[in-house]
């Protein structure tokens, strides 16, 4: 019997569903089955209207299934929004066994002591991201299990939520009749389909160009080591030209993918473009460069917003690799060239990869989070007793799930 797994990305503007076929080495998922839909009831992340966000939910899994062939009933699913909160936390303990040999029972608990900070009571823990350990004084030590040693120090980078909209999208989950395997931090996720090992050693960033928000995750030597959300996104672009060109939201979208340009270029200033206009009047034309006048102050906003972010990492200098963009809002043409501005660096588009299947429909930046939750899965396929797994790249990633805790022996919920 094959097995599949499903990814959910729950987007602000988009509701995107990818299944795949994994086989016995657990390492190249075939895709099978993708399905989208607009996403009507979240805001810069956040479920606004439940009921909206369940038909979302179900238009996009049902459209996946049947291309797949196959019902599923569990999904691992992402989770943004300028709600998430990281910060970097230290842990040491003493070694425990006989011969002073470190057992991952130490390995646990100075995961547990390096994870006990102080938490307002309505955030939760997402996931607790290790990032070295040291052993006695030895620094830079990925997996400390088997060493000698009499003290074990972590440093880990926890990433936090706030417990309503983890429940909400648990909630929306479950009343599309599916279970949640795990809740999973969109740049984390599409960091699994669009880097590689050597990117996350040198360092590099990934940075999700979403709807309503631009979610960050920076790699060095293997390890997640910042992450932040900037609370604006693609929408605020829309939302721009509808008001500056007096023109109905959707077809404000139509004209940013169709014309849309995030700098400007010598040949808009002879281009013109037909803008239908509102209450049904005649539509009118308008020279491109007064669309690109509208467009470019956002992006440089946005994308600079970004940059501050990263700058506020100690690791900004380290970032060999560059930066690597994903989502939609990355499928704006110029956006690339814009951010190398901006970000002083090598920038590219982040095409996922490692898979088979339904290629041409799935190697584009926007599939980037969904793609990248079908490799989690594979690796994290965990029982709840699971403590530390290894991913392809050796990095451990220990997934905290109090939150599942919540809806404990609670498989679906009722329309």
């Amino acid at each position: 019997m094959p097995e599949y797994i499903a990814g959910l990305d729950i987007g602000t503007t988009k509701i995107g569903a990818i299944i795949a076929e994994v086989d016995g080495s657990h390492m190249e998922p075939t895709i099978v089955g993708v399905g989208t839909s607009p996403s009507d009831g979240l805001r810069r992340g956040v479920v606004v209207n439940l009921d909206k966000t369940v038909r979302s939910i179900e238009t996009a899994l049902e459209e996946a299934e049947q291309m797949a062939g196959v019902q599923v009933n569990e999904v691992f699913a992402g989770i943004a929004g300028d709600h998430i909160r990281s910060i970097n936390g230290r842990g040491v303990v003493a070694v425990a066994g006989p011969n002073n040999e470190i057992t991952q029972a130490d390995v646990r608990r100075v995961i547990d002591a390096a994870k006990a900070v102080a938490l307002p009571i309505d955030r939760e823990i997402l996931h607790i991201l290790p990032q070295e350990f040291t052993v006695d004084d030895q620094h830079g030590i990925k997996d400390p299990v088997g060493m000698s040693g009499v003290r074990l120090e972590a440093e880990v980078h926890i990433v936090t939520g706030a417990i309503t909209s983890a429940q909400n999208i648990y909630r929306s989950i479950g009343r599309a009749d599916m279970r949640v395997l795990d809740l999973v931090l969109e740049p984390l996720a599409s960091s699994y389909a669009v880097l590689g090992n050597d990117e996350k050693e040198l360092g590099v960033i990934v940075m999700d160009l979403g709807g309503g928000t631009i979610d960050i995750a920076m790699f060095f030597e293997g390890c997640v080591r910042h992450t932040a959300v900037v609370g604006l996104g693609g929408k605020n672009v829309t939302n721009d030209i509808a008001i500056g060109l007096r023109t109905p939201v959707d077809q404000a979208e139509q004209i940013k993918i169709n014309h849309g340009h995030a700098i400007h270029r010598d040949e808009d200033r002879n281009e013109t473009i037909e803008v239908p206009d509102v209450g049904g009047r005649s539509p009118r034309r308008i020279s491109k460069a007064y669309l690109i006048d509208i467009i470019q102050p956002r992006m440089e906003e946005i994308l600079s917003l970004a940059y501050r972010e990263v700058k506020k990492s100690n690791y900004v200098h380290l970032m060999t690799s560059g930066l690597v963009l994903t989502g939609g809002g990355s499928m704006l043409n110029g956006t690339v060239e814009l951010a190398e501005e901006i970000f002083d660096m090598p920038v590219k588009l982040g095409i996922p990869e490692r898979f088979n299947g339904l290629r041409d429909l799935v190697r584009s930046p926007i599939h980037a989070t969904g793609v990248g939750l079908i490799h989690y899965g594979i690796h994290h396929k965990f029982d709840a007793n699971d403590f530390l797994g290894h991913d392809e790249h050796g990095m451990f990633y220990w997934v905290v799930n109090r939150m599942r805790r919540w809806f404990s022996g609670v498989h679906r919920y009722g329309h």
